[in-house]
């Protein structure tokens, strides 16, 4: 997805009107809705696998956070060639 996709698609799920991709704080926001324990952890492992990397909260974008938030919420659309 491109960022403009990205932001359309977590501005539609929730009303918020914020450039996730390249906005930590808008992101943090957005993580704070994920609400439960299990839906947190499961987001935990889509950012993980994003990253690539065992530092995932110290090193994440706000775009692979955004890319791992909305492949929680089931909403990510693969972009064909």
């Amino acid at each position: 997805m491109t960022n403009d996709q990205i932001n359309h698609a977590i501005s539609q799920l929730y009303g918020w009107s914020a450039n996730y991709c390249t906005d930590l704080n808008a992101m943090h926001e957005a993580e704070e809705v994920l609400g439960s324990e299990a839906l947190f952890e499961a987001y935990y492992l889509k950012l993980y696998d994003v990253t690539h990397s065992t530092l995932w909260p110290i090193r994440a974008t706000a775009r692979q956070r955004a890319e791992a938030f909305l492949k929680t919420l089931g909403k990510w659309e693969e972009v064909r060639p």
